[in-house]
């Protein structure tokens, strides 16, 4: 623990000091200690998943914000300033990691051992702490250090070439599976388990996650269903790819569009009940030969009705149907509201935490921070 002469020294470094105004935090993280390296998409919002669940994270950040912009990925964290370049401040952060449960970064693979700041020497502070790195392509392989994004990550696993209509380029879907999915979720994953861990044996842990391995994980469904033979990789002509009638999209007679998914028999009969299909066409549902022509049909009689005349007739049925809402629509959706799925935080419409706890329910501490705002708080609280 550093002497108060260390911790008075530190803190003449403030022009002024922010107090955070004292919540009660009650999320199943509370209590456990996190840094959060800035950085950008995906290491913030496996940072702010942490924070709702109650953690507490800490951002070191390189520079102090001239101006706030609200970021729903800096929600429940707070931040300070260090200069990573300077000695005395890496001293300040290891003092911080000697006081951490986990700590992540998402630089280039070096970049952290070069600021004095790699596994090894957190370590040697700090035998428990959990070290996690994520990158695009990983620690390790010949693309180790190269640029990339979600775009490039998930064309390495065969998520890409998977998603599009047949004959069409393949469409990138945002960048949820590989930042999000393949990177984020996987982080959040591996810091927690980590920590269980730590807590029977003792000892820390780096955890290399790379969005590639995470994407390619997600994919796992579909190397068995190769296996089964019930699928290829011509991308739009399996069953939930769009080449199937009953797992699709179609446009309404408004230009909107539904989402059927109508998979198991009991559900496609409804289906064939509901939106008034004759039984014979539509008999052989498995029938590959048949889909392209059902489709078409399908699409014909999805256009003589609204989307919101065929949510009246479909939703809350075992068709598994929904309508295609873009993302302020889905804001207002009745499900949406009475689950308060989103929230209003900064003044900013986001989603609320997830999943729900029964007992130890997550919440938004507070709203964004600016960069450098927490600093003697920070300070104060862990190296006291």
């Amino acid at each position: 623990m550093p002497d108060n002469d260390y911790v008075a020294q530190i803190s003449t470094r403030l022009t002024f000091i922010t107090l955070l105004t004292k919540v009660h935090i009650m999320g199943p993280l509370k209590g456990l200690r996190i840094i959060e390296m800035a950085g950008l998409g995906p290491g913030p919002f496996a940072g702010m998943m942490l924070a709702d669940m109650g953690a507490d994270i800490i951002i070191v950040e390189r520079k102090v914000s001239e101006f706030k912009i609200p970021d729903c990925n800096r929600r429940g964290k707070r931040s300070i300033v260090l200069n990573l370049k300077d000695q005395n401040d890496v001293e300040i952060l290891l003092k911080l990691v000697e006081k951490a449960d986990a700590l992540f970064e998402g630089y280039r693979p070096g970049v952290m051992e070069r600021l004095g700041l790699g596994p090894d020497i957190c370590h040697q502070r700090n035998p428990k702490l959990i070290y996690g790195r994520m990158t695009g392509w990983g620690q390790t392989g010949p693309l180790a250090h190269a640029a990339g994004h979600d775009i490039n990550y998930i064309s390495l696993t065969g998520v890409l070439h998977a998603i599009g209509r047949p004959e069409s380029p393949p469409v990138p879907p945002l960048n949820l599976a590989g930042d999000y999915g393949g990177g984020g979720m996987f982080l959040v994953t591996g810091i927690l388990a980590a920590y269980i861990e730590a807590q029977k044996s003792g000892k820390g842990q780096v955890i290399d996650v790379a969005m590639t391995d995470g994407s390619a994980i997600l994919m796992s469904i579909f190397n068995t269903l190769d296996a089964m033979g019930h699928w290829t990789t011509k991308r739009g002509v399996n069953f939930l790819d769009s080449g199937a009638h009953y797992y699709n999209c179609y446009e309404t007679k408004d230009g909107k569009y539904i989402s059927i998914g109508s998979i198991e028999p009991q559900f496609y009969k409804e289906l064939i009940a509901k939106a008034g299909l004759d039984k014979e066409e539509f008999a052989g549902q498995n029938n590959p030969k048949k889909w392209t022509q059902l489709k078409a049909k399908l699409t014909e009689v999805f256009k003589t009705k609204t989307r919101q005349e065929w949510c009246a007739i479909m939703e809350g049925t075992d068709i598994c149907f929904a309508p295609v809402l873009d993302y302020k629509e889905a804001q207002q959706h009745p499900h949406n509201v009475e689950r308060n799925t989103y929230i209003n935080v900064d003044g900013i419409t986001q989603p609320a935490p997830a999943p729900r706890f029964s007992r130890t329910p997550s919440d938004i501490q507070f709203g964004s921070r600016k960069a450098g705002e927490d600093e003697a708080q920070i300070l104060a609280d862990w190296l006291s």
